[in-house]
């Protein structure tokens, strides 16, 4: 047996991947999918992009590729994604907390609404979710990636709720860290500038952005991927940890 087949073959888990139907949860859904990882396909609202690219991965290998539809603020819909996810793939060996709401919330006008919403998809979806399959995740000695924002240490002007949605975020995985120990590993990425968010259409601001970057261009959501691969793959001794996937954004604050 090769190298690459022995690795093939230490990758290849039951991953369920929150937001995957389009930008970085699709990817990440490519990357593994390909190095043999069979992939529940979770989705909101954008079900015609999940549903092309479940038929895409069965295609290049049959029942590989299950799509689930669920609200992830409504409680009942998540512990159903948990058991339909647990159910079709005979258990779940990887959890990534992809699903995220992103949009400014101006610090004198924030609603309740706002604030459950962002708060929701951001923090208590992923910690019920995680909670929801800690007994799967123990038994296949699994692992939890949280997807945080750089923005989680420091906050970003006119997205408050988002940046404090996001520290939390940051904290829980370090809790469950210490929670799910020592047989699940808990980890997270921090991703920069990788993807535009559809509300940042200015080409000046991108590009301002851009300068305050160490490698003075975007990044990659394939970027966000390989960390995700790897933190499956190649961490067995790392858990708790944040890695940064930002082109050296972060150097500039």
């Amino acid at each position: 047996m090769s190298y690459y087949e022995i690795r093939l073959v230490d990758v290849q888990k039951n991953v369920l991947i929150t937001g995957a139907a389009r930008r970085i949860g699709a990817t990440c859904a490519r990357l593994l999918h390909g190095e043999g990882c069979n992939i529940v396909l979770h989705y909101r609202s954008s079900k015609d992009a999940a549903l092309a690219l479940c038929k895409e991965l069965n295609q290049l290998r049959p029942n590989s590729a299950y799509c689930i539809q669920a609200d992830l603020l409504n409680g009942t819909e998540l512990i159903a994604l948990a058991d339909e996810a647990i159910t079709v793939l005979g258990g779940i060996d990887v959890l990534v907390n992809n699903a995220s709401s992103f949009y400014p919330t101006a610090f004198s006008e924030v609603t309740d609404q706002q604030w459950d919403e962002l708060l929701g998809s951001n923090l208590k979806a992923p910690f019920f979710l995680a909670k929801a399959l800690s007994d799967t995740l123990l038994k296949n000695q699994g692992c939890i990636i949280n997807i945080v924002d750089i923005h989680a240490e420091r906050g970003l002007k006119g997205y408050p709720v988002y940046s404090i949605a996001k520290a939390g975020l940051v904290a829980m995985t370090k809790v469950l860290a210490k929670e799910l120990g020592p047989v699940v590993r808990v980890n997270a990425i921090a991703p920069g500038a990788i993807i535009w968010p559809e509300t940042l259409e200015s080409e000046q601001q991108q590009q301002e952005i851009l300068q305050r970057v160490v490698l003075k261009r975007e990044g990659q959501p394939e970027d966000i991927a390989k960390a995700v691969r790897f933190l499956i793959q190649d961490a067995d001794y790392i858990t708790g940890q944040i890695l940064t996937v930002d082109g050296g954004r972060t150097l500039f604050y």
